[in-house]
């Protein structure tokens, strides 16, 4: 489960990737590190073209449940998820990395190694498959409760490929590299979207860095 990943790339950027794109998320800096409840940049669909801005990182806990926000979705059978899969709702993640930690400890240092892992040493944007919506609530730490209405996203898990299986062998993000993917995943019907949720190819992902000092 990945609840850690970066992007460090400029909003030219996103603009030469997405045409049309439409900047509403003021100045963003580059982000090495971002980790769940923080605000980071999303792409959604709207009637006037794709919009960026920014919204914070994890779903709220279902009813049943109390806890921490939900960064991931895996079982999008589940009918918490379905609202959530339509057209409207979908969004693109920018990314240029994300990190798994080990499944096991390392032996010496008794911790689990994180890895990050990218498209290649120079780390081009590429997109995670997310979803988004309004919420209204308190976000934030204790120390610095934000109230109010949020705009909330995660984003879809799916088998880990053979590139980060011997790191986390449950799940890896969804990740789109094409903008036909794109443009699948913000506009087409949902059973012809969640066709996307599929391990990357693994010559498409590599290791690019291991443990926080080499990031």
């Amino acid at each position: 489960m990945c609840n850690l990943y970066s992007h460090k790339k400029s909003q030219d950027e996103l603009r030469s990737l997405i045409k049309g794109l439409i900047d509403n998320a003021g100045n963003i800096p580059p982000l090495p590190a971002i980790f769940p409840d923080m605000l980071a940049p999303v792409i959604r669909n709207t009637t006037d073209g794709p919009e960026l801005l920014r919204m914070r990182w994890g779903f709220p806990s279902p009813a049943i449940y109390s806890g921490r926000p939900v960064t991931n979705v895996h079982n999008v059978k589940s009918n918490y998820w379905k609202p959530w899969l339509k057209p409207e709702q979908r969004c693109l993640v920018p990314a240029t990395s994300f990190c798994e930690y080990t499944d096991k400890p390392d032996p010496k240092s008794k911790r689990k190694t994180p890895t990050w892992f990218g498209l290649s040493e120079t780390r081009p944007v590429f997109f995670f498959a997310g979803i988004w919506r309004e919420w209204t609530g308190t976000r934030g730490t204790k120390a610095d409760p934000v109230e109010g209405m949020h705009l909330l996203y995660s984003f879809l898990t799916t088998d880990s490929n053979k590139i980060v299986k011997p790191v986390h062998a449950k799940a890896m993000p969804v990740i789109l590299t094409s903008a036909a993917e794109q443009e699948i995943w913000l506009k087409a019907p949902m059973e012809e979207a969640l066709r996307l949720q599929r391990p990357l190819p693994d010559e498409q992902l590599k290791i690019v860095a291991r443990r926080e000092k080499q990031d």
